[in-house]
């Protein structure tokens, strides 16, 4: 459970990054879509950051020139960052069951539920005015696949978030690619 930890992006991270910014570049040559057009937002997370770097420089831009925004941090676990929840299991049994139950309402101790990730990213889409390549966190990416698809809450934390893709959202759906 990463959450709000700004661990480093590892070698997996940094070639899907990096495959990324290719497959990025490739689609808005393809399009015709100029890189200038576009809005460059990221978490101020260290892993979303050096995956935007990363990715701008695939796209032979300026690898810096971006923005950084807290509302696209990951959902923070509270006191259970940096464990499993194997590692939990004895302490936080009941805990743990209540998660199961309902992931999206469950609040871990001094942490965030979906339902709140929800409400502050819904707040960030409303101040999104142009198109926007966004570098954030498995979570947000749910919880905005929710709000722009109007998922049902509780498909919403069971989400598949691959990271060796790009989510394009147009015309009412996402498109991989």
């Amino acid at each position: 459970m990463q959450g709000h930890m700004d661990i480093p992006l590892n070698a997996t991270g940094k070639g899907q990054a990096t495959g990324n910014g290719a497959r990025l570049k490739s689609f808005l040559e393809a399009e015709g879509i100029s890189h200038q057009s576009l809005d460059f937002v990221s978490s101020p997370l260290g892993r979303t950051r050096a995956t935007m770097e990363l990715m701008r420089q695939a796209l032979e831009l300026d690898a810096e020139t971006y923005r950084l925004d807290d509302q696209l941090k990951e959902i923070t676990f509270g006191a259970w960052e940096g464990f499993t929840l194997e590692e939990l299991a004895d302490e936080e049994q009941d805990l743990i069951l209540q998660r199961r139950a309902d992931k999206w309402r469950f609040v871990p101790p001094d942490g965030e539920s979906y339902k709140m990730l929800s409400e502050r990213i819904g707040a960030w889409l409303k101040t999104v005015n142009r198109p926007t390549v966004v570098v954030s966190h498995g979570g947000v990416f749910r919880v905005l696949r929710g709000h722009l698809e109007g998922l049902d809450t509780k498909r919403i934390p069971k989400l598949d978030v691959p990271q060796d893709k790009i989510f394009v959202w147009r015309r009412g759906a996402f498109e991989e690619i």
